[in-house]
């Protein structure tokens, strides 16, 4: 189990400061159980997937959006591959007119800059300045484009393994029959499995996962024909029909 982002002594408390705000670059996959906050909480991860529980559901969320979380919201996280990432823990006052539910949003520049400047900060006292760039992250939570909560992650133990494997190394191809005997699961029970806990079945939901991945490289400027070689995809031409197909749009055209 990873330690806390930030002294537990500030988050289990609505105490001091509008906002406290971490950044954390590890080698490690970053993992922790399920715990709650006196604090609302956003964060997301610089690169790769996130794994977000909130009661008996879980989530896998790109590193293009943000997850929030109202005050005494249960969770657990768990990242897929080594963790880059940041998070912000707003005072419950300040959350009277922040999203009630857990959410994510589409993550901007100006959210990131202002997080990371916040993350410099070592006083629990906020002076005028600092107080401007906390509302700016205030205002940006208010105001980003709502998501779809990620991709639902299955409850069964056993295909959830499977799925966590899936999510940390997307390009692998093994069929459905095999990924069964890997994770020592009848296939017929881990087809159904999939269908009644996610809503998708075993192949569109390894389709999603990496048209989700996908969205976080074409962010960072990856190349389209690197990204689909990257993600398991035969040829770019069959990763750019699965993109249109969901998107409505080629993938260079998305961010356009």
């Amino acid at each position: 189990m990873s330690a806390p982002l930030l002294d537990p002594a500030k988050t289990l408390t609505a105490d001091g400061p509008v906002l406290f705000a971490v950044e954390l670059t590890g080698d490690a996959a970053r993992v922790t159980g399920s715990h709650r906050h006196a604090r609302g909480q956003i964060f997301g991860a610089l690169r790769g997937l996130l794994s977000v529980g909130t009661g008996d559901s879980q989530w896998v969320v790109p590193a293009i959006h943000a997850v929030w979380l109202p005050p005494e919201r249960a969770h657990s996280v768990r990242s897929h591959g080594a963790f880059a990432g940041w998070s912000v823990y707003v005072t419950e006052s300040a959350c009277a007119d922040l999203p009630d539910e857990p959410c994510t949003i589409r993550t901007s520049g100006l959210l990131r800059e202002a997080v990371s400047r916040a993350a410099s900060w070592h006083d629990d006292m906020l002076d005028d300045a600092q107080m401007r760039v906390a509302g700016v992250i205030l205002d940006e939570i208010r105001s980003l484009p709502r998501e779809p909560f990620g991709l639902p992650m299955p409850r069964d133990a056993r295909v959830l393994r499977i799925a966590r494997a899936l999510a940390d190394n997307l390009a692998d191809n093994r069929r459905l029959e095999e990924w069964a005997q890997w994770g020592g699961v009848a296939t017929r029970t881990l087809t159904r499995r999939f269908i009644d806990e996610t809503g998708f079945s075993f192949s569109e939901w390894r389709q999603r996962a990496r048209l989700m991945r996908a969205l976080e490289m074409l962010a960072s400027g990856v190349a389209v024909t690197t990204i689909a070689l990257d993600l398991g995809y035969e040829n770019v031409s069959a990763f750019i029909a699965m993109f249109r197909r969901t998107f409505g749009v080629t993938p260079t055209q998305y961010f356009a």
